[in-house]
Formats: C-alpha cells, sequence, structure tokens
C-alpha cells in the first residue's frame, strides 16, 4: 500500500490537546494502519526534509506532541498482538488507549502492575513521557515495558528487547518521542489483582506528620490538599487478591461520587470561584467538609482510574522522596504569599526508582507533588512560583506537563542525559521527530 504525504494548505485541520494548552494546524493528518504504512510515511518524510510526530489522545498539557507538519495518529494500530504466558507478558499496538487493555488482560488473568489515576491516554503516549501511578514500591508505566517495536528517523523498523539491542531500552522506553515513533509495546504483566481502597478526609497536619510511615506501609498511598484549608484527603489502596471479597460501589454511589460530585459539582464551584475568586477558600472548605469517607474493593484498574471531565492545566515535579513535606509547606506559603485563590487540590504521590535514563524517577525513589488550575485561569504566576521552590530541592518535571525548563539546566538533572542525546543521534539523525518543544527539552 503506497501512502502519500501531500503538501497542500486544502489539508490544514486544526487540532488541540485535552488540556487546551496546545493547538496545532499540522498539513497533514495521516493514520497508518500497518508498520510497513508508518516506515512508508517516514521514509518519504525523511526524503523531503518533513518532520512527522505522532499523537494519541493529547493528554499530555506541553507540546511535546504538537505537529505543524506531518501528525500520525495511531489510532489504526491498536489492540493485542501476542501473549506470551510463561513470562506473563503482552505485547499491544502502541495506540491501544490505557482504559482498553483491562479488557484484553482479564481473560488471560493478568494486569498492569500499576496505574494512574487517568487512563485516556495512549499506551505510546503514557510511556514517552513518564505517566506514573503511586506506590512507593512500584514504578511508572514505563519501567514495565520490557520491549518494543520503534520505526526510526530513516523509517526502518527496529525492535529492541532482551534480545535485541538490549543496551537501547533504557533509552527508548521513555523516549519523549524524540527517538522513533512506538508501534507495538511489550508489557510486563502480574497476575490479576484487586484492590481495597480507603478514602477518607484528615488533618492535614497528622497526615505530613506520619507521611513517611503511610508511605512505607501501604501499597498505594496519595493525598489531595484543597488550598486554603486544614484538610488532606487521603487515598490508601492495598492489593488483595483477585476476587477475595470484592465488594464495589454500587452504581448509584459511583454515580453520586464521581460523576455528580467529582465532576458536576467540581465543575461548579471551579466557576463559582472564577468569577468570585474571594469565595474560594469558603468552597474549598466546603468540598473538604462533604468530601466523607468511603471503602470498597475492585478490579485494580477500576480502583486506579477516575473519570474526570472537568478540564485543567497542570504542571508536576518529581522530588527525592525526603523532600516532600518540606517541598509542599513551600508551596502551602507560596499560596498565601501570592494572594491567589487556587479552586484545584495539590497532589501528593510516590514511586519506586527506576534505571530510565530519562525518568523522572531515574535512580531515586521519588515525590510527586502536582498543582493545577482550571481551563480559563492563568496558570503562569502559581506555576511559576511552584517551579522555582521544585528547582531549589532537585525536582525533575513530568514531560506531559507543564513547565519551563530547558536543556540547558535539565542536563544537569539526569545523569544519562548526553548518552540520550547520543541515541538520538544515531536514530534520528535528520530529526524527523522533532518539533520547537523538544528541540527546547533536548537542544537541536
Amino acid at each position: 500500500m503506497t501512502t502519500t504525504i501531500t503538501d497542500s494548505t486544502d489539508a490544514r485541520r486544526a487540532w488541540q490537546n485535552w488540556g487546551r494548552t496546545v493547538r496545532a494546524h499540522p498539513r497533514d493528518v495521516v493514520t497508518p494502519t500497518s508498520v510497513e504504512e508508518v516506515c512508508e510515511i517516514v521514509a518519504t518524510a525523511g526524503r523531503s526534509g518533513r518532520r512527522v510526530k505522532a499523537v494519541g489522545a493529547g493528554h499530555s498539557f506541553t507540546a511535546i506532541a504538537r505537529a505543524d507538519d506531518v501528525q500520525m495518529s495511531l489510532d489504526g494500530l491498536s489492540g493485542l498482538r501476542s501473549v506470551d504466558p510463561a513470562r506473563q507478558t503482552v505485547t499491544i499496538g502502541a495506540g491501544t488507549r490505557l482504559h482498553e487493555i483491562p479488557a484484553l488482560l482479564a481473560p488471560l488473568g493478568l494486569a498492569m502492575q500499576n496505574l494512574g489515576d487517568i487512563d485516556t491516554q495512549s499506551i505510546a503516549g503514557a510511556v514517552s513521557t513518564g505517566t506514573h501511578g503511586t506506590g512507593a514500591r512500584f514504578r511508572g508505566i514505563a519501567a514495565q515495558i520490557v520491549g518494543v517495536t520503534l520505526v526510526t528517523g530513516r523509517g526502518e523498523r527496529m525492535r529492541v528487547d532482551a534480545e535485541h539491542s538490549p543496551q537501547l531500552l533504557p533509552a527508548v522506553a521513555l523516549g519523549l518521542g524524540a527517538l522513533g515513533i512506538l508501534v507495538e509495546v511489550t508489557v510486563q504483566c502480574v497476575p490479576a489483582f484487586d484492590l481495597r481502597a480507603r478514602e477518607r478526609a484528615e488533618p492535614l497536619a497528622a497526615v505530613l506528620d506520619s507521611l513517611d510511615a503511610r508511605v512505607r506501609d501501604a501499597d498505594h498511598f496519595e493525598f489531595f490538599w484543597f488550598p486554603h484549608t486544614d484538610v488532606a484527603l487521603t487515598k490508601t489502596n492495598t492489593r488483595v487478591r483477585a476476587g477475595d471479597g470484592r465488594a464495589p460501589l454500587k452504581p448509584v454511589r459511583r454515580w453520586f461520587d464521581e460523576t455528580l460530585m467529582a465532576n458536576g459539582v467540581f465543575r461548579a464551584t471551579c466557576a463559582l470561584g472564577k468569577l468570585v475568586p474571594a469565595a474560594v477558600p469558603t468552597i474549598n472548605r466546603a468540598a473538604a467538609r462533604l468530601a466523607g469517607e468511603r471503602s470498597f474493593s475492585d478490579v485494580s484498574s477500576r480502583v486506579f482510574a477516575t473519570r474526570r471531565t472537568v478540564r485543567f492545566t497542570e504542571m508536576e515535579y518529581a522530588l527525592p522522596i525526603d523532600q516532600a513535606v518540606p517541598a509542599f509547606l513551600e508551596v502551602q506559603e507560596a499560596i498565601t504569599r501570592g494572594g491567589w485563590r487556587i479552586t484545584f487540590p495539590v497532589e501528593v504521590r510516590f514511586a519506586a526508582a527506576d534505571e530510565l535514563w530519562m525518568s523522572t524517577a531515574y535512580q531515586r525513589p521519588s515525590a510527586y507533588i502536582a498543582v493545577h488550575r482550571a481551563v480559563g485561569e492563568d496558570p503562569q504566576p502559581y506555576f511559576r512560583a511552584v517551579e522555582q521552590i521544585m528547582r531549589a530541592r532537585g525536582g525533575r518535571p513530568h514531560w506531559g506537563k507543564l513547565h519551563g525548563r530547558t536543556a540547558a539546566d535539565l542536563a544537569g538533572e539526569y545523569p544519562r542525559f548526553a548518552d540520550f542525546l547520543t541515541v538520538r543521534d544515531d536514530l534520528d539523525p535528520q530529526r524527523v521527530f522533532a518539533n520547537e518543544h523538544l528541540e527546547r527539552m533536548l537542544g537541536a
């Protein structure tokens, strides 16, 4: 099959990401349905001096996947490709959405080791930007990848795994979209399991005082703090055998909590906060009181992920785990000092160290502090102040979330930064996969 990349302004079409922070008008949009097509598109682009960017669900807040030339959708490359029952690995198309994967794994009695709290992303986008969940003994999604098939900047198909170029896996498993287009990924799974969840509102001071023990003793722990309150909303998930006393939320309760309260009411309170900023502290205190407590158990994927329909912008930083409390307290002080009225909670999560060269958790257990603002609110003063705090404490920015860093100051945060650039020179010497954002992050 021959795929033609045209050069016509008639083909220009608007694209924007979920958070409404990035817009693009790609000259061409292609949706290949085979690896061979991807190879042909990339090779053609390379010969013509054009650039190609793959895009998934558009859930990155940065312009890491922005395409002003050829935008490639990976939606035609999805689904289960192969299974290795002995190794408990599955190979899936790179365009597969995270929320589709549990249904593929369930008949096999398998599950992903850990997931984030949003599952709308494509697997390729999630691993390429360092998406993670929480749990001090568990690594991010990219660290669960044991093999990839990618198309290099020369339009060549390449396999990287334990048997093929294994030295490249720490680079390409979290490649920022700079090393090639992922077309398949092989995921190391685990036997299916349930999560027993406990969510409740607690005094913030007590949570901070006991944070080390909570993180150490729980399988998955995180907390949210609504600014202008003294309350933390804690989430503690415990891994249990699949089906062991499973007690999922009743449909009505789930609808009430996640559709009405977490999305519908929260959307209304955010709108009110934008109209009447002085009311935000009162609104947040009311939201914290209404949070209440709930306990349930269900299939792991149903507990990890929640549905979010209120659009926001986000910045998140990874810190050495012992910096979590002092950095959080500084964020509190910055909000007070700045006089900002912040409707969205500050989120604090944790992850184990890994060996991926461009991972925010590279060789260090990490705490993640994320700050948000509703779409339509100017995030920059708040985000700049928080970024200054994080940088002073050795923070590494999440690649898919807003930040102001550049190659000049990022190189010092990643011991293998230069090695990553060497791999980039080898796999994409003509910079077919570059865009303005990657040039800022990695250099030309």
